[in-house]
């Protein structure tokens, strides 16, 4: 099984790599609306999904994973998550992919997730009780009743209208780079996958690796959270190893291999002074993780994974994600310049 996450890991950098979806730039430039490849990969990758792992589901060879709706930690979660990805420039599993291909801000953002998590895990049993109220595991499946015609009518008209926003998106842009297409359609592949009972059965996550690693790392794993996160966290922390590895052996044979602090995007908004770009990475990395916890959740465990299962958790958390982070793109950057 080792073997097996390390595998679906690697692969998921793969995918990452081959549209650049991992990159400070490509994720940056999503929060400045200059580069929307992020957007249009998720949104082809939960229509996709949602089809494939709903069909999977139905035929008994996948279970739900559906996300609980807690309302306040969905909401103020989601928003602190996107402002700490728009800062940042990386998601909980992109820090890994680009750490392995040399980005050193990663690294600092990696050490400030690391303590996100550990704060999380300390201040866990004093927020416990404020991330609600529990709405339940609400998903279209829960929605639509006992009536499985009208439910996977709906999957596939859901399912095809986040595809067509995807083109029209890609409209807009106007652009002729469609690898963000083929990312997105591997994603949803690599999802439905890792989902069957015969091989995981399981959904695609990062952001518990964090708190996890933490607690480990300082032995403050007798308390109540370490015990709920200790599996995925173990599962995930496999996963990103295989990522980060996919990032280094990937970058080697591209032979694009590069130890880089400042990035174009960030030298083009906020300059070149070193410090300033570890002291940002470390925040954001920080405010990433602990918005990631609070939510339950994060890119991937969320909004990829919930996505596709169409849990109202998930796609709630997706909205407020994409709100904090354009916000924070509009302040932090833009007004910046």
């Amino acid at each position: 099984m080792t073997g097996l996450i390390l595998l679906f890991g690697f692969l998921f950098g793969a995918i990452l790599q081959y549209a650049k979806l991992n990159r400070y730039d490509t994720i940056s430039g999503m929060a400045t609306l200059e580069d929307l490849a992020v957007a249009k990969a998720i949104a082809v990758a939960i229509g996709l999904g949602a089809i494939f792992i709903n069909l999977e589901i139905g035929l008994g060879l996948a279970n739900y994973h559906i996300k609980p709706f807690l309302l306040v930690g969905i909401i103020f979660g989601g928003l602190i998550f996107g402002t700490g990805m728009a800062i940042l420039g990386y998601c909980p599993g992109t820090l890994a992919v680009s750490l392995g291909e040399g980005s050193l801000d990663a690294f600092f953002g990696i050490i400030g997730g690391l303590l996100g998590g550990l704060v999380f895990t300390l201040l866990f049993p004093s927020l416990q009780n404020l991330l609600g109220p529990d709405l339940g595991k609400i998903s279209l499946y829960s929605i639509s009743g006992n009536s499985p015609v009208l439910f996977y009518l709906l999957i596939f008209i859901l399912g095809g209208a986040f595809m067509a926003a995807a083109f029209w998106m890609h409209r807009q842009e106007k652009t002729s780079n469609w690898k963000w297409l083929y990312a997105g359609i591997g994603l949803a592949v690599l999802n439905a996958i890792v989902f069957l009972k015969f091989t995981t059965n399981r959904p695609i996550g990062a952001s518990t690796t964090y708190p996890y690693l933490a607690d480990v790392s300082t032995g403050i794993v007798n308390n109540s959270y370490f015990l709920k996160i200790r599996q995925p966290g173990s599962w995930e922390f496999l996963f990103l190893t295989g990522a980060f590895l996919s990032g280094f052996v990937l970058s080697i044979l591209r032979k694009d291999f590069n130890l880089i602090l400042i990035h174009h995007n960030w030298r083009k908004y906020r300059g070149e002074t070193a410090w300033k770009r570890i002291g940002w990475a470390f925040l954001g990395g920080f405010i990433l993780i602990f918005g990631a916890r609070m939510a339950g959740g994060c890119t991937s465990g969320h909004i990829l994974s919930g996505g596709m299962q169409l849990a109202v958790s998930s796609l709630t958390f997706a909205v407020f994600t994409f709100a904090g982070l354009l916000i924070t793109g509009k302040l932090f950057y833009l007004k910046h310049r």
